[in-house]
């Protein structure tokens, strides 16, 4: 705690001044270009491997980053649904990481999880298994619950895509799915790619192939902002 009232004093003291117009162009409403589901750990940071700014992301964060398929109403389907159907973002990225306690805890065995509720929970990453099955490359030379890791990120595409509202966009084109994978000893960024069958570092000719592949953004308003 000491440590965040003495950041928000340096904020206040440092950064304010420069950000203080954005911050009040943003409280007339948002419009994020993409949508980032990450893990709730500590040491996974959006904000600095992306090199993000207030406004930039629609971000949700949970143990595990997890999606529970459609029909499950709880937080995290509001928050696709919110994204998609009124935000109406470009990209969702689904992120996963190394080290993850939750994918090590299903590599122990779900059913030795401590409490009730993170055992109910982690078994909606429970088909991280099935993608490791179906990809028996993946995550190739890394420990057992990396390699859970980086199924669960796909397993997790594969529920957005039960979704009715992200299904018909991506079928429209104006939605796209991502997979990304933060390696925290190397402190890299790793993307899947399907033609290759594993998660590859983010370096700018990647950046540069990702980006030829998005679509183009049809000529029209800009969105409007939530």
């Amino acid at each position: 705690m000491r440590k965040l009232l003495d950041g928000i004093v340096k904020f206040r003291r440092e950064v304010r001044p420069k950000v203080r117009g954005r911050f009040a162009k943003l409280a007339l409403g948002q419009a994020p270009d993409a949508m980032l589901i990450a893990c709730s750990d500590s040491r996974v940071a959006p904000n600095v491997f992306a090199s993000t700014d207030p406004g930039d992301l629609f971000v949700t964060r949970n143990v595990g980053n997890i999606v529970p398929p459609h029909g499950v109403n709880d937080g995290e389907t509001a928050a696709v649904e919110f994204a998609v159907r009124v935000l109406e973002v470009d990209d969702i990225v689904v992120c996963g990481h190394s080290h993850c306690g939750a994918m090590g805890a299903l590599a122990a065995g779900r059913s030795r999880a401590k409490t009730p509720g993170f055992k109910g929970w982690l078994a909606h990453a429970d088909d991280a298994r099935a993608v490791l099955r179906r990809n028996p490359g993946l995550g190739r030379g890394l420990s057992e619950a990396d390699r859970l890791s980086q199924g669960n990120v796909l397993a997790q595409i594969d529920h957005l895509l039960t979704f009715p509202s992200v299904k018909a966009a991506v079928a429209a084109g104006r939605l796209s799915l991502h997979g990304w994978w933060f390696d925290l000893d190397r402190a890299e960024v790793d993307a899947f790619e399907a033609d290759a069958g594993r998660f590859v570092p983010v370096d700018e000719a990647h950046a540069e192939r990702i980006k030829a592949r998005l679509p183009v953004p049809p000529a029209s308003p800009a969105r409007r902002r939530r």
